[in-house]
């Protein structure tokens, strides 16, 4: 579905103006006695498995990808899910991209010292000056963003336990190219999201070495271990937006986001305020083009909860992942339309 020439109008129209400011506290508000870890057996793709109570139980989205190829549909050609397919590979095979431990290589040490740098810690004299060394390090080895926090433990799953001298988080965003966005939700869409958590795999495995060859620990996550999206903003990187995920200044939603745990000594961000809660208000983009009527039109948002998967306990405009998933059953593969039509997305 790609958008016609007048709404493109209307969205350059009702672009927001993006000023920045630090804060104090992350611009959200939390309802302590709602607040509780989520337990990860609620994400939606576990609910597919043991949830039989629900409509989405024991489908696949790709269950109907064959009929799509076999009926020449546009967008959905075998040309176009070998690219989706082949843009998931690194994430999905290399292990190394998740570890919590040194990551094995293949690599000989024929012809080398052989240095084990994990062996001696480096003494961090000024944490100030580490956390830019990180961001330096994670934006070569491909972030697109960088802040870092505190980790806050009500962001950890319920059964994840993170030692407690594991305090700080580097949180990393990895851009998706928007001219596969644009097309969503047609499959070079789910090839740029494929792309992005590849990256981002290889984005962590080097952040995550840096880390241990400086002697400390590095716990690497993509979505996986804590809440990603909460930790971003607590790391300075974007506000939360209706469509439920993080909007930067720099990209709007249309960044993957993945962390490094660790015990590094490192100074924290401050969060940013830039006026998304006000716009999205008013904009409902994304609540107007979504296929399922899966996010919602309410003009303020709330702490009531439309799902199983959602977490209870934060004022925000629930999204339901149950609809949204059964539309990418539908679709045959992953949709980001959502992201395509909000106008905080930039090239």
């Amino acid at each position: 579905m790609n958008l016609s020439n007048k709404e493109t109008a209307k969205r350059r129209k009702r672009s927001p103006q993006i000023n920045v400011s630090r804060v104090r506290t992350p611009p959200y508000i939390i309802d302590s006695s709602e607040l509780q870890r989520f337990n990860q057996k609620n994400i939606i793709f576990r609910r597919v498995m043991w949830d039989s109570s629900w409509e989405g139980y024991q489908r696949k989205y790709d269950e109907k990808v064959k009929d799509l190829v076999t009926r020449e549909v546009p967008g959905y050609s075998r040309v176009d899910f070998a690219m989706a397919y082949a843009s998931w590979i690194v994430h999905d095979a290399f292990k190394g991209g998740f570890s919590w431990t040194r990551i094995e290589t293949y690599k000989s040490q024929v012809g080398t010292v052989g240095i084990d740098w994990a062996k001696t810690k480096f003494q961090v004299q000024d944490p100030c000056e580490m956390s830019k060394q990180v961001k330096q390090a994670a934006s070569l080895f491909g972030a697109s963003l960088v802040g870092i926090c505190k980790l806050k433990r009500d962001w950890v799953y319920a059964n994840v336990e993170i030692p407690e001298t594991l305090e700080n988080v580097i949180v990393m965003a990895v851009k998706m190219d928007a001219d596969g966005i644009a097309t969503s939700p047609k499959v070079p869409a789910a090839t740029s999201t494929g792309v992005g958590y590849s990256r981002m795999a290889a984005t962590l495995a080097c952040t995550g070495e840096f880390i241990r060859n400086l002697g400390y620990r590095a716990i690497q996550c993509g979505n996986d271990t804590a809440l990603s999206i909460p930790l971003a903003i607590d790391a300075g990187l974007g506000e939360l937006g209706r469509n439920g995920l993080l909007i930067t200044p720099e990209y709007g939603s249309r960044v993957r986001i993945c962390k490094v745990i660790t015990d590094l000594p490192l100074a924290p961000d401050k969060p940013i305020e830039f006026g998304v809660k006000e716009f999205c208000k008013t904009c409902k983009s994304c609540s107007r083009h979504c296929e399922v009527d899966a996010i919602s039109f309410d003009e303020e948002p709330s702490f009531k909860t439309v799902s199983k998967s959602n977490n209870p306990g934060a004022l925000k405009w629930y999204v339901d992942p149950g609809k949204c998933y059964l539309f990418w059953c539908e679709n045959g593969i992953d949709c980001s339309t959502c992201i395509k039509v909000c106008p905080y997305n930039k090239t």
